[in-house]
């Protein structure tokens, strides 16, 4: 199963008001990372500096995963169970509004241009296509899509969006502009995480029911690869140095470097808690931080020395990270 975000924040002093966490700014502000506990529907805010849990803010039944906006003003939290998405200031963690009605927003993800807003609803084999103004989000149609959509990525033409179907062990390929399913391809057992390497020539698909991640040419509909990594196979982080994209290996609890010059596994990440799923990548490019789905735990690591420096004790099932001192900026790659 895919995972969900952690998210690294600039904000001030905190106080805790009737359960609810309120964040007040201040000239010298610190980092804070709020990690997304889907199994206890809850954020935790963690103190960057000390590694040191602050506190929690509930959320809605499930969060799995979570999104900036493109003007950066709201943090979107989807709550799949709850069938809603949750707005969050992403400089205070205040709730600004919730958007009921949203049924199983399991994954979400905005087209490079901004226009389309996707949302994956795994238990209901379904991909719902939404229009998006910059405010509202208005849903043009239902997309049947069985079995289990799971990871989505988008094209860099903001026409195509991408989405695995974890359970029926297929990639398909949607026209955002006509809502029609192009074409679905078997490429292998449980895919996973979706990432589209420079110049949109290939699609790196993580197969979590197997060992490898596997690539594929989506525009002749070919699987040219399979790069050995690790068992479960999961989610990729870019690590943004032009060269190298990690995957997640679940059951293996390792990382994988993969160059996606070569399409080679580099070297492997070991010594981890199990589970490791999303992964988020410190503006320095220093450190990439972890969550433990299995362990209840997410966890630091040293890219300079490839070692787990430190781990953190949050609720279970930690999905994701996300940096809100980052500019907003929505890729064809949006992990």
């Amino acid at each position: 199963m895919p995972s969900s975000f952690v998210f690294i924040k600039r904000i001030g002093a905190l106080a805790a008001l009737s359960g609810i966490l309120a964040v007040a700014n201040c000239a010298n502000a610190a980092d804070n990372v709020i990690v997304l506990d889907s199994g206890e529907s809850q954020l935790t805010l963690i103190d960057e500096a000390t590694h040191k849990v602050i506190g929690t803010e509930p959320t809605g039944k499930e969060p799995h995963h979570l999104m900036i906006t493109p003007d950066g003003r709201s943090l979107i939290v989807a709550d799949s169970v709850s069938n809603n998405l949750m707005f969050l200031d992403p400089h205070s963690g205040k709730v600004q509004r919730t958007a009921q009605d949203i049924e199983d927003p399991y994954q979400l993800g905005f087209s490079p241009d901004h226009k389309w807003f996707v949302t994956a609803a795994l238990r209901m084999d379904r991909v719902d296509i939404y229009r998006y103004d910059g405010t509202n989000m208005a849903l043009v149609k239902h997309i049947e899509l069985a079995k289990t959509p799971s990871h989505m990525t988008f094209a860099s033409d903001n026409r195509t969006v991408f989405v695995t179907l974890q359970d029926s062990g297929e990639l398909a390929a949607i026209d955002l502009p006509t809502q029609k399913v192009l074409w679905k391809m078997h490429v292998g057992d449980e895919p996973a995480g979706l990432w589209m390497t420079p110049g949109d020539r290939y699609l790196l698909v993580g197969m979590t029911g197997e060992d490898d991640v596997t690539v594929v040419d989506w525009h002749k509909q070919q699987v040219v690869k399979k790069i050995h990594t690790g068992r479960g196979a999961h989610n990729f982080r870019n690590l943004d140095d032009g060269k190298h994209v990690v995957v997640s290996n679940r059951v293996e609890s390792t990382i994988s470097i993969i160059d996606y010059t070569t399409l080679t596994n580099t070297g492997d990440i070991t010594g981890l808690m199990p589970g490791p799923d999303d992964m988020e990548l410190t503006p320095d490019k220093r450190y990439l931080w972890v969550g433990f789905r299995f362990a209840k735990h997410v966890g630091i690591i040293d890219l300079t020395t490839r070692k787990l420096i430190d781990t953190i004790a949050v609720g279970r099932s930690p999905h994701g990270i996300y940096f809100d001192n980052r500019a907003p900026v929505v890729s064809p790659n949006p992990d």
